[in-house]
């Protein structure tokens, strides 16, 4: 039987979840994850697990923050004078933010905290320092 190999496109479905067991992302009711092995698209241990299986083949692999998105960053969480937000603007808890930065990048914070005074912005990826396990299962190679 043909097993998945670097440079073979494959699709696969996949559940995420934390090691509390709450689940941050399926494919299973959607449409197969498609990506080309070794093209460095996703996570590589979640490419590394697919390589050797077989279609209809499934594995579980647990990947720890280190390895995922990182560990969590705290110079990436910043606090800010509700002053510095524009008025229109209504901000809650777990809301994301887009900032540009000076240099004219933009990128995406969540807001984590809001008192009267201030409001705290965290740019960490959502799953930074957690450690991630994802149920795979190898649906084709293309």
């Amino acid at each position: 039987m043909t097993q998945a190999k670097s440079g073979d496109t494959v699709r696969v479905n996949y559940t995420g979840r934390l090691d509390d067991g709450t689940m941050f992302d399926t494919s299973v009711d959607g449409k197969p994850l498609e990506f080309k092995i070794g093209d460095g698209q996703i996570i590589p241990d979640f490419e590394e697990a697919v390589i050797g299986m077989s279609p209809g083949e499934s594995k579980t692999v647990k990947i720890p923050s280190e390895r995922a998105y990182g560990t969590h960053q705290k110079d990436l969480v910043i606090v800010v004078n509700r002053k510095e937000i524009p008025p229109k603007i209504k901000p809650k808890v777990n809301q994301q933010l887009q900032l540009t930065h000076p240099d004219g990048r933009s990128f995406i914070v969540v807001v984590t905290d809001i008192t009267e005074e201030t409001i705290t912005l965290d740019a960490n990826h959502p799953l930074a320092g957690k450690d991630l396990t994802f149920d795979i299962q190898l649906v084709e190679i293309v």
